[in-house]
Parts: C-alpha cells; structure tokens; sequence
C-alpha cells in the first residue's frame, strides 16, 4: 500500500504522520467550507505507513459524528484494514468501513480515498446517462481517469458492494457513484484533493452550459491526454493545498490541533 518507513526513527515517524494529519484535517476543513459533506457523513482516508514488515496495514480516516469543519488532527481516528479502530477516540461508520478498506486493499496505489457529495457531481451521478463532456481544457485530462457507476441503486452497506466499487474503479481515480456522490483516489492526500477540486469545477462549468440549451464544443479527441499516472506530476497539488493550510492557519488555525 504505501512505502514501509524502516530507516526513519519513532520520532521522525510521529512527525511525519502528524503532518499527514495536519494535511488531512484541511482537506476536510476545504470540504466544509466549499460543501462538499452531507452533514456528519462522507469520510476521507489516508493509509500511514507501517512501522515494521510485520507490522498491520493502517488508515487514517475521520470517526463517525463529526461535522468536517469541527474536525481536527488529532480528532482522526487510525484502523486497520478490518476496521478495528487502533487509535483515537470514536467509531468507523460501516459504509465507511465497506468503501475505504475495500478499496485501499485492491488498489494499492489508491492511497489517500476521498468519499464526499458535492453538488454538482452528485447531480452528474443522478442521471441516467452521466458523462464528462470533452468541451473545456480540463476534460483533456479529467475524461480518461473517470469511471461511471449505473447499476447502484443505494449506499455502500456490504462488503460486496465495496468490492464491486473498488473492481469498477480499477485503475481509474474517479468513481461517480450512481445516485450517490464521487470517489477519488490518489497516491497522496494532496493529489487526491486537487483531482476532487478539479473535477467538481469541471462538472460546474457542464452543468452551467447545459443550461444555456445551447450546444457545447467538442474538442477534438486528439486533445485527450491519456494520462492515469498520479495527478500531482501534472498539476500543482501540492501548493494547492499548502494554499489552502494558509487560509487555515488564518482563519481556522484550530484544525492542526
């Protein structure tokens, strides 16, 4: 799943995962602020690395009750991949449980999963023919890591349902959830968030020209950019969130407690 961190000390190791925490606790505080959650629900993970070769795989994920804007890292709960909570204080919502673990363990790549509902994705997902257009530029590289789930008809709440969403997402990065919301997966939390933020402003701009009534471009196909590799090594993910941290540590200087 993710490197084994052998060289590092303990110290250096708690360092690093605090950071990790720090990352993830704005990328929910960002969620909040753009509403992107449903409420108390929606969950977004990251797996840590292990600390021995022996050791369990593990996950950072946000525990069951908490509003993303109150969250914080040290609030972040760590589980292992059958969904026992190992550190922290609260509880692993099940269709948390069903989404995140499945995927982690079929895709090894898929390190960070970012589950929310934001609105115009998850209006994308309620049609019955959803489809990322190839009209605007980000399309050239959005179109060809997306995935299109038509055969849910509710939430995660099986194993077996979490398999079939991790097998349907393969290799792709975003999974539009039929009559849902999205998943996306990256290598890191910071690739993980900018796709999301990508790929719901895409589908703002297409649902905005679908209003007009009127016919959108087609770009050519030759504009397709085929890429799947990890999303940071085209954009600027990194300083996208570091962007967001310092809007944080302003506003909202709480989330790195």
């Amino acid at each position: 799943m993710t490197a084994i961190i052998s060289s590092l000390s303990s110290t250096k190791a708690d360092a690093a995962e605090w950071e990790t925490r720090c990352d993830m606790a704005a990328v929910f505080r960002a969620c909040a602020r753009m509403g992107w959650n449903e409420q108390i629900a929606n969950h977004n993970s990251i797996m840590l690395p292990r600390a021995s070769p022996d050791a369990p795989e593990t996950f950072l994920i946000n525990p069951r009750g908490w509003r993303f804007d109150e969250l914080t890292a040290s609030s972040l709960i760590v589980c292992d991949l059958a969904g026992t909570v190992l550190r922290g204080t609260g509880q692993l919502r099940s269709v948390a449980f069903h989404i995140h673990t499945r995927i982690h363990i079929a895709n090894p790549a898929a390190t960070c999963v970012l589950h929310v509902h934001p609105q115009y994705l998850t209006a994308l997902s309620m049609l019955e023919e959803p489809e990322f257009e190839l009209a605007h530029f980000n399309n050239t590289l959005l179109n060809d890591r997306v995935v299109f789930d038509t055969a849910s008809v509710g939430g995660a709440d099986s194993q077996h349902e979490g398999d079939r969403l991790a097998g349907l997402l393969g290799n792709k990065t975003i999974l539009v959830m039929g009559a849902h919301g999205v998943t996306v997966v990256g290598p890191d939390i910071a690739s993980a968030f900018d796709e999301l933020y990508f790929a719901e402003r895409t589908t703002m701009y297409q649902m905005t020209a679908w209003n007009t009534g009127r016919k959108l471009r087609n770009l050519p196909q030759h504009a397709r950019q085929h890429w799947n590799g990890p999303w940071g090594e085209k954009l600027d993910a990194r300083m996208h969130l570091d962007a967001w941290r310092r809007v944080l540590d302003k506003q909202e200087p709480d989330y790195k407690t």
